[in-house]
């Protein structure tokens, strides 16, 4: 669920955009962005079942550098040909080429090409919370989700909600977004540490 959460994230646009076009003026404008999050998980039932925060950085097409802090101590990073998911707890990598992590998921979204509409059926999903709500379903039914939403201000995205299919409920709130700044290209390698287990797709 973090893999997917990573990603599918920033707009920007005037304030009478729709959330489509607010969506579609980032992918166009946005090649890179650093942001600071907080993360609640929900189950069907609306109950809490996880608080984390952490800050993310990427440069699209395909790397990104996701970071959480306690209670979940882990990294997500794409280097533009592989995912690696790193959990300090466990001393554990998980790794997929980024053609098939990303595809029909949220990082596509954030992270991908611009070609979003061949793997996302995008739809304007009204007014809630004092916000312009865009929502994505991914073409691909094999993908670990039912549905993303961004929920868009005036000045950009503020949250972001995924549901998958058992009913959970990741919420996303961000926070110091900064639009294409100057990246490290090493932000986005990583060697896994000695003594790692290393699974998936080398």
């Amino acid at each position: 669920m973090r893999l997917l959460v990573i990603l599918a994230l920033f707009a920007s646009g005037l304030a009478q955009a729709s959330s489509i076009d607010r969506f579609k003026t980032f992918l166009r404008t946005t090649q890179s962005a650093r942001a600071n999050f907080e993360q609640r998980v929900q189950d069907r039932s609306g109950r809490l079942v996880q608080e984390s925060k952490g800050n993310f950085v990427f440069l699209r097409p395909g790397r990104f550098r996701w970071s959480y802090e306690k209670p979940v101590d882990q990294l997500i990073v794409g280097d533009g040909e592989r995912v690696w998911i790193y959990d300090r707890d466990l001393n554990q990598v998980t790794v997929r080429r980024i053609s098939s992590a990303l595809g029909s998921t949220p990082a596509a979204l954030l992270a991908g090409s611009s070609e979003v509409d061949k793997a996302f059926d995008l739809s304007d999903a009204g007014s809630r919370d004092g916000l312009e709500w865009l929502e994505a379903r991914p073409r691909d039914r094999e993908a670990g989700f039912e549905r993303i939403r961004m929920g868009f201000s005036a000045t950009g995205v503020e949250a972001m909600e995924l549901t998958d299919h058992f009913g959970q409920t990741t919420l996303l709130r961000f926070s110091g977004l900064v639009r294409n700044p100057k990246i490290d290209p090493a932000d986005f390698h990583f060697q896994p540490p000695k003594g790692a287990d290393v699974l998936g797709e080398k």
